[in-house]
């Protein structure tokens, strides 16, 4: 008979997590001078951004760490250049019609 898994509970999970986060990435991660930023996260589960590096760290039931580093990926990097465009583009098209409106 295999032994039964005793999971941690949610707010141990989170104490580990917020843990490993300040030893990656120092007391002050959270500053706005680190550049850091959580963008999403749950008490097993926090990915970290900073400029075009992201951090995922995952706690699993036994309280084990996993740290996974990653870059912003190639559609998103696609999707930011052709929002530019786009902006730009509108910018473009209201300059004509206020010039044309304005009459010339």
């Amino acid at each position: 008979m295999a032994d039964e898994i005793d999971p941690i509970p949610a707010q141990r999970a989170q104490e580990i997590l917020d843990a490993a986060i300040r030893e990656r990435l120092g007391d002050d991660w959270d500053d706005e001078e680190t550049g850091w930023t959580k963008v999403t996260g749950h008490n097993y589960m926090a990915r970290v951004t900073r400029g075009r590096i992201s951090l995922d760290f995952y706690v699993d039931l036994l309280g084990n760490v996993t740290i996974e580093q990653g870059s912003s990926a190639p559609a998103l990097e696609t999707g930011r250049l052709l929002l530019i465009m786009l902006l730009g583009l509108s910018v473009v098209i209201a300059f004509l019609i206020v010039k044309i409106v304005s009459g010339g």
